[in-house]
This record gives structure tokens, C-alpha cells and sequence, in this order.
């Protein structure tokens, strides 16, 4: 299963005529290739897979993304993370 992850891009620059951008994921910032959003600037969201953004989101549908991945870390915490219950 694949996932992608939206970020805000907060820089962009050009290395060796390829466009590439610095994009928070909450407080995690990394660099990510732009080359197939090139209508982007500083402040868009973007999607993010395996360091490509592939599309560009509204601030809005990237809060309601980052809102989901929210809720289904809580629901995560509320199982065990060992392997005691493992019945195989």
C-alpha cells in the first residue's frame, strides 16, 4: 500500500535545472522534487510520495488529510503494540 502525505512547501530553488522544494509536514521539513507541480509556489500544499509531490491540495483539503491521519493515530494508540496477543 502506498500513502502520500500533504505538506506546505516553504522553499523552492532549481539543482542542476530540476525544481525542487523544502516541504513541512508538521514540523518536519524535507526536500522533495516539484517537477510535476510546476504551478506551485511557497505557501501551497502539496501531496508527497516517496519524495515527489504529485499534486497540488487547498489549504483545506490538506487540513481534513492531516486531520484523518490525526484521528487514526488515536485510534492506533488504542491498541497494543506488542506481539503478546499474537495468536499465530
Amino acid at each position: 500500500m502506498c500513502l502520500a502525505v500533504p505538506g506546505k512547501i516553504i522553499e523552492i530553488e532549481t539543482n542542476a535545472d530540476i525544481r525542487m522544494g523544502k516541504v513541512d509536514f508538521g514540523g518536519v521539513v524535507r526536500e522533495v522534487c516539484l517537477e510535476a507541480v510546476p504551478e506551485v509556489i511557497i505557501g501551497s500544499y502539496v501531496i508527497v510520495h516517496a519524495g515527489f509531490a504529485l499534486s497540488v491540495l487547498s489549504e483545506q483539503e490538506a487540513q481534513e488529510s492531516l486531520e484523518a491521519f490525526r484521528e487514526l493515530d488515536e485510534i492506533e494508540q488504542c491498541f497494543p503494540t506488542d506481539n503478546s496477543l499474537d495468536i499465530l
